[in-house]
């Protein structure tokens, strides 16, 4: 991906939808099929460590899930990939791959965006916990950028903003 020429495009679903943290020349809202958000990933380093584990998202099979495009300048392509392999790759939870997302404008654009699912095979993969489960994990967590609770709170934040729910995500939030 970064001896491609041209703009990315990155495909955010959880905290990349509210702190980006690159440049980006547009952001739009965009659906990607057959992935979809879960809580399903054990945080070691961002929202917890390996003894008191958070709960983060990440993307997993089956459905489809509403998030935000970047369109990245070309001249920032290289700069940007490596930001979000330093803070997305930390403990390699993820396989960044590149995926068709529709973006949610008139015409309905199909554009390929890089985004990072969650890797079942890794020791980190939570699978799918019960809702109660999930509460404790969100509630014990705190790492390097700061308290799980929050983390969940600002992803339903700007999940609002775009004008939808997500059934667990906002359960969670209401118990936090």
């Amino acid at each position: 991906m970064t001896g491609e020429k041209g703009d990315l495009w990155v495909f955010g679903y959880g905290s990349l939808m509210w702190r980006p943290g690159f440049d980006f020349v547009e952001r739009a809202q965009a659906r990607l099929i057959g992935l979809h958000r879960a809580l399903c990933v054990f945080s070691h380093v961002h929202r917890g460590t390996p003894e008191r584990p958070g709960l983060v998202l990440g993307l997993d099979r089956g459905g489809a899930c509403r998030g935000i495009a970047f369109r990245v300048a070309a001249a920032n392509r290289a700069a940007t990939i490596q930001y979000l392999r330093e803070r997305e790759q930390v403990t390699s939870v993820y396989l960044e791959v590149e995926r068709v997302v529709t973006l949610q404008q008139p015409g309905e654009p199909r554009v390929r965006a890089i985004t990072y699912i969650a890797d079942r095979g890794h020791a980190q993969y939570a699978g799918r916990l019960k809702p109660d489960e999930q509460l404790h994990l969100v509630r014990q967590g705190h790492g390097h950028s700061g308290a799980n609770r929050d983390y969940v709170k600002n992803t339903v934040a700007a999940i609002e903003e775009q004008g939808f729910r997500d059934a667990n995500l906002h359960w969670l939030a209401s118990q936090l």
